[in-house]
């Protein structure tokens, strides 16, 4: 994919998969597909005040283990992901890794998703749910100090396998 369709440059001319031609919904049929090996990554990020982020890394907030449990909600979620979304095709997930890089100076904590499976069709959605669930989780589990905190930036950051190949969004 070139810089410019990453970037949302020209891509008037390409269909929107998920719409029939009279512009009614339906879900893709990917039953010609080839089942292949297919990995997306996804990132995303929240932040908050430096005393909420204290507490994370502590280990001292009221509900536990913030980063453990949203580790396991954002596995959880990425496993949900075509009944959450409505033409998401169910997928048979072979792997989920979910990960966290604290930012002191930012006061803020990344979160980025991998999902893999071997299939017809990619998991970009799957990388995705998996990183938003995840903040949403940290949010949940800190909002009694701290309403303020503000999720954003979720956004696929690569992917592979499949007939359109390989995506690489460009620097951040």
């Amino acid at each position: 994919m070139s810089a410019e369709s990453a970037s949302h440059g020209s891509l008037s001319h390409l269909p929107l998969t998920h719409l029939d031609e009279h512009g009614a919904a339906h879900m893709v049929d990917v039953s010609e597909k080839d089942d292949t090996l297919r990995e997306a990554t996804a990132r995303g990020r929240i932040s908050m005040a430096p005393e909420t982020l204290n507490l994370i890394e502590s280990g001292t907030a009221a509900k536990g283990s913030v980063l453990g449990v949203a580790q396991l909600a954002g596995i959880m979620a990425a496993k949900q992901t075509g009944t959450l979304i409505p033409l998401c095709h169910p997928l048979p997930l072979t792997g989920v890794d979910v990960s966290f890089a604290v930012d002191r100076a930012s006061a803020s904590v990344e979160i980025e998703a991998t999902a893999r499976t071997v299939g017809k069709t990619g998991v970009e959605m799957e990388a995705m749910v998996a990183v938003s669930v995840a903040a949403l989780t940290i949010y949940d589990m800190c909002k009694a100090v701290d309403r303020a905190m503000i999720i954003g930036g979720v956004r696929l950051v690569h992917k592979s396998g499949g007939k359109s190949g390989e995506f690489v969004r460009g620097k951040e």
